[in-house]
């Protein structure tokens, strides 16, 4: 493995989709910043990235509150660290009806998808438009292409981040730095537990979840690629497809009945 020299700041590093990103970026050996709010098991992912033979740099920071995403890139201004690559996975879901989820959760949620990842990339990118190089991987989702009754909040928060990445990565094209949208599709992480999703049909059949080392993987490679955006795994490319054929408001009735509890007839 030949060694980068270059470091990769993955939010949300510790589980699921962001655990595995940050052991392809170790293993393809770039030096990792990762960022979670679990001091403990920041150390532990830590010392087994550390196996790579590359850095490893781990930040505790709750990116629910806009002044801990201020601090953490003041911090690594502060140690002469400026990473080359930004990979913005942290994010979080709420099941359940709108009339009838908790408001102060979905603004958490809205806080972490959406401002945290904006304030996270603009302070990358004024670190790194003058050194003319930089990528940046952001966490969108299959959801981000449908309404998502059920789920609404969360698929608002991801059709804003793929609007916002297209956007920003026009706007970039001539600047030295790439912007690409991983979308996968439902994935056999600790995602639907912490949304207390675990009652909704969608995860009737848990074998049919994405394996996400395999999401990982193509989010690396389309990343490398310079690719604007990668939907991971070929049945959420045939869901992508049929639901860009689809009304909106079909494609929201059969997100509805797919994403309903189980109970719920």
């Amino acid at each position: 493995m030949e060694r980068k020299n270059q470091y990769a700041l993955i939010t949300g590093a510790t589980s699921g989709i962001g655990y595995e990103l940050a052991r392809q970026f170790a293993k393809n050996g770039y030096d990792l910043v990762i960022v979670a709010r679990d001091h403990e098991e920041l150390t532990r992912k830590a010392e087994e990235f550390k196996a790579y033979g590359v850095n490893v740099i781990s930040i505790s920071k709750n990116l629910f509150l806009q002044e801990e995403v201020y601090s953490l890139y003041s911090e690594l201004k502060m140690n002469g660290i400026s990473p080359e690559i930004l990979v913005n996975d942290a994010g979080q879901g709420v099941f359940g009806k709108f009339q009838e989820t908790d408001i102060h959760r979905e603004v958490d949620i809205v806080q972490l998808n959406i401002i945290a990842v904006i304030i996270l990339t603009k302070l990358f990118l004024k670190d790194r438009l003058p050194k003319g190089s930089g990528k940046i991987l952001n966490l969108a989702s299959v959801a981000s292409k449908v309404p998502g009754p059920w789920h609404s909040v969360y698929h608002g928060t991801k059709a804003f981040v793929l609007s916002w990445s297209e956007a920003i990565r026009e706007e970039l094209k001539d600047s030295g730095i790439t912007v690409t949208a991983l979308l996968p599709g439902p994935t056999d992480t600790d995602f639907f537990n912490k949304a207390d999703m675990n009652r909704s049909k969608i995860l009737q059949d848990r074998d049919t979840l994405a394996s996400p080392e395999e999401v990982a993987i193509d989010g690396y490679n389309a990343l490398m690629n310079d690719d604007d955006k990668i939907v991971s795994g070929l049945k959420n490319k045939l869901s992508v497809a049929m639901a860009n054929l689809s009304s909106d408001s079909m494609a929201a009735h059969r997100m509805a009945e797919m994403q309903k509890p189980i109970a719920e007839e």
